[in-house]
């Protein structure tokens, strides 16, 4: 699962207060705080009947009524109103399980082999050891075989680098994970350049990166976060091809392997970040926003080109009284405002971050059938 380190406390407007524009709330300090998006969709129902509802947008007057089958999703645009369509990522992932789960169970019937994922997680960090979870909950679900290793804080370097040796030789493993971050002493570039990149499920060897780079090469895998936010495009067929994309933020975890997917569909590609001039006026420019900057509600209705298609992976927590938490999450749009403006956006939660575990699993899938020559 993709990570975005981020560390600030701020003051912002929250344009997602019931009360007025005008109030404030303080956004909470955490550290690392792990970007997921973790992927509302309605394509691939599983039934053979179809729906359609309509979606208008307040700024143009018009309404799109979506038509949905279990192959696809259809829009036509009508003089009306309503506002953006709500990108399930939810019920995309699900979606993606529930395929993932029946080719599993195609591959272990066929020629007896069940794909593994290991785990390796260091330190004591609540919020890794709850992703870890997710993630083992994740496999159990759809039938892939966890393997998880924990280490202590302050564990050295050459014992990660021993276990990741143990599950790079071990053939029922064929994806191999290490939860960032990473304590401080540790060379974090290292232990990810020791995963095998045959088993690197994340996507995150520079190998895979380089491929992804380069035209007419191709990555064994594609890092999960910027996958699931190209896959729910897709099934909302939501076309890419020769269209202007702006991804907000420059991560090697999700910002520049965004990019490099958008240009590979032949987008003509932007990227802002922090030395950005301008960042509203290009903003604008865009038919597809993706952002991954970590700063809640930056990208207000304002920078948002009518009609455009946002897709937020930023998750903020931000404080809530009303809360039972004490906070709530946000993302780096201003949902309320971009939502009037858009033609489609990502909730948070419950956009891209449920998408980031479905890529693992589609990932650990591959490569479970790349080494044993399944189809």
């Amino acid at each position: 699962m993709a990570l975005m380190d981020m560390a600030a406390t701020m003051i912002f407007t929250d344009c997602s207060s019931s009360s007025s524009s005008s109030s404030t709330a303080r956004l909470l300090h955490f550290t690392s705080t792990k970007v997921q998006k973790l992927p509302n969709t309605i394509s691939r129902f599983h039934r053979s009947n179809s729906l359609q509802f309509g979606i208008s947008n307040p700024r143009f007057s018009r309404t799109i009524i979506t038509h949905c089958s279990s192959s696809s999703i259809s829009a036509i645009e009508l003089n009306n109103e309503a506002s953006a369509t709500v990108i399930d990522g939810k019920r995309v992932a699900k979606d993606i399980r529930e395929e993932v789960a029946v080719e599993i169970s195609r591959m272990k019937d066929e020629i007896g082999i069940v794909p593994g994922l290991a785990v390796i997680l260091v330190g004591d960090r609540k919020d890794s050891a709850t992703y870890v979870r997710n993630k083992k909950k994740a496999c159990d679900s759809v039938g892939i075989n966890s393997y998880e290793v924990r280490l202590a804080e302050d564990s050295s370097e050459e014992e990660v680098l021993k276990h990741i040796s143990k599950f790079n030789d071990d053939p029922s493993v064929h994806g191999i994970l290490v939860q960032l971050p990473l304590p401080s002493h540790m060379n974090e570039q290292n232990i990810l350049n020791a995963v095998c990149i045959e088993k690197d499920v994340d996507g995150f060897h520079p190998l895979n990166i380089g491929r992804l780079a380069m035209r007419g090469r191709e990555p064994l895998f594609v890092p999960c976060t910027p996958k699931g936010c190209i896959e729910l495009l897709h099934r909302y067929d939501i076309p890419i091809k020769g269209k202007r994309a702006v991804v907000i933020g420059r991560s090697n975890i999700v910002g520049m392997p965004a990019a490099l997917l958008l240009q590979r569909e032949d987008a003509t590609v932007s990227i802002v970040h922090s030395r950005t001039k301008n960042p509203e006026e290009i903003t604008r420019q865009a038919d597809i926003v993706i952002s991954a900057v970590g700063q809640p509600n930056m990208v207000r209705g304002s920078w948002v080109k009518p009609g455009a298609v946002i897709i937020d992976v930023g998750i903020n927590p931000v404080e809530d009284p009303e809360s039972p938490r004490g906070y709530r999450l946000v993302g780096d749009i201003c949902y309320e405002e971009a939502s009037k403006v858009a033609s489609a956006i990502t909730p948070v939660p419950g956009g891209v971050g449920p998408m980031t575990i479905a890529m693992l699993l589609s990932n650990t899938l591959l490569s479970a059938k790349r080494v044993h020559n399944f189809r």
